[in-house]
Protein backbone atom coordinates (compact mmCIF):
# COMPACT_ATOMS: atom_id res chain seq x y z
CA UNK A 1 0.00 0.00 0.00
CA UNK A 2 1.28 3.32 -0.71
CA UNK A 3 1.68 6.08 1.48
CA UNK A 4 -1.68 8.10 0.77
CA UNK A 5 -3.25 4.81 1.12
CA UNK A 6 -2.10 4.04 4.31
CA UNK A 7 -2.62 7.43 5.78
CA UNK A 8 -6.15 7.45 4.66
CA UNK A 9 -6.49 4.35 6.05
CA UNK A 10 -5.54 4.79 9.32
CA UNK A 11 -7.76 8.31 9.30
CA UNK A 12 -10.26 6.37 9.29
CA UNK A 13 -9.81 3.60 11.29
CA UNK A 14 -8.76 6.20 14.10
CA UNK A 15 -12.04 8.14 13.43
CA UNK A 16 -13.75 5.06 14.11
CA UNK A 17 -11.80 4.16 17.18
CA UNK A 18 -12.73 7.49 18.40
CA UNK A 19 -16.36 7.19 17.77
CA UNK A 20 -16.91 3.85 19.54
CA UNK A 21 -14.74 4.99 22.75
CA UNK A 22 -17.05 8.59 22.90
CA UNK A 23 -20.26 6.75 22.35
CA UNK A 24 -19.25 4.28 25.25
CA UNK A 25 -18.40 7.33 27.62
CA UNK A 26 -14.95 7.00 27.73
CA UNK A 27 -12.27 9.73 27.82
CA UNK A 28 -9.41 10.48 25.08
CA UNK A 29 -7.47 12.76 23.45
CA UNK A 30 -5.17 13.61 20.23
CA UNK A 31 -1.97 14.87 21.45
CA UNK A 32 -0.83 14.86 17.71
CA UNK A 33 -2.45 13.89 14.58
CA UNK A 34 -1.84 10.17 14.14
CA UNK A 35 -2.37 9.24 17.75
CA UNK A 36 -5.17 8.68 20.11
CA UNK A 37 -4.99 8.20 23.84
CA UNK A 38 -7.69 6.63 25.96
CA UNK A 39 -7.69 7.66 29.66
CA UNK A 40 -9.18 5.28 32.50
CA UNK A 41 -9.99 6.52 35.94
CA UNK A 42 -6.73 5.16 37.55
CA UNK A 43 -4.53 7.28 35.22
CA UNK A 44 -3.67 5.08 33.05
CA UNK A 45 -3.78 4.86 29.34
CA UNK A 46 -4.24 3.18 25.98
CA UNK A 47 -2.26 4.57 22.94
CA UNK A 48 -2.69 3.98 20.21
CA UNK A 49 -0.76 5.75 17.15
CA UNK A 50 0.10 4.83 13.42
CA UNK A 51 3.38 3.68 12.34
CA UNK A 52 4.52 5.19 9.24
CA UNK A 53 7.59 3.60 8.26
CA UNK A 54 6.43 -0.46 9.26
CA UNK A 55 2.64 1.11 7.94
CA UNK A 56 1.14 -0.35 10.96
CA UNK A 57 -1.23 0.50 13.93
CA UNK A 58 0.62 0.20 17.17
CA UNK A 59 -1.17 -0.46 20.84
CA UNK A 60 0.48 0.32 23.96
CA UNK A 61 -1.46 -0.66 26.69
CA UNK A 62 -0.52 -2.00 30.51
CA UNK A 63 -0.42 -5.42 29.21
CA UNK A 64 1.85 -4.38 26.41
CA UNK A 65 2.66 -3.43 23.42
CA UNK A 66 1.15 -4.56 20.01
CA UNK A 67 1.48 -3.94 15.99
CA UNK A 68 -1.29 -4.27 13.38
CA UNK A 69 -0.83 -4.96 9.89
CA UNK A 70 -3.70 -4.33 7.52
CA UNK A 71 -4.31 -7.44 5.68
CA UNK A 72 -6.43 -5.90 2.47
CA UNK A 73 -9.62 -6.87 5.13
CA UNK A 74 -8.63 -5.72 8.59
CA UNK A 75 -5.48 -4.56 10.87
CA UNK A 76 -4.10 -7.91 12.21
CA UNK A 77 -1.81 -8.43 15.30
CA UNK A 78 1.60 -9.12 13.55
CA UNK A 79 2.27 -12.24 15.92
CA UNK A 80 -1.36 -14.11 16.37
CA UNK A 81 -3.38 -12.52 13.73
CA UNK A 82 -5.96 -11.16 16.26
CA UNK A 83 -8.08 -8.47 14.85
CA UNK A 84 -7.62 -5.08 15.89
CA UNK A 85 -11.33 -4.58 17.12
CA UNK A 86 -11.44 -7.50 19.18
CA UNK A 87 -7.86 -7.30 21.24
CA UNK A 88 -8.59 -3.25 21.39
CA UNK A 89 -11.82 -4.09 23.08
CA UNK A 90 -10.35 -6.94 25.48
CA UNK A 91 -7.27 -4.84 26.16
CA UNK A 92 -10.22 -1.59 27.23
CA UNK A 93 -12.27 -3.78 29.54
CA UNK A 94 -8.90 -5.26 30.90
CA UNK A 95 -7.49 -2.16 31.96
CA UNK A 96 -11.29 -0.73 33.50
CA UNK A 97 -13.12 0.99 30.22
CA UNK A 98 -16.17 -1.42 30.50
CA UNK A 99 -17.59 -2.47 26.88
CA UNK A 100 -16.92 -1.10 23.99
CA UNK A 101 -17.97 -2.04 20.69
CA UNK A 102 -16.61 -1.02 17.25
CA UNK A 103 -19.53 -2.51 15.24
CA UNK A 104 -17.48 -4.78 13.64
CA UNK A 105 -13.81 -5.18 12.42
CA UNK A 106 -11.54 -2.32 11.78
Amino acid sequence: MNETDFLRLTAQTLSRIEQAIEKAGLDFEQPADGILEIEFNDASKIVINRHGAAQEIWVAARTGGFHFSHDGLAWRDTRDKSELSARLADLIEIQGGGTVDFGGPL
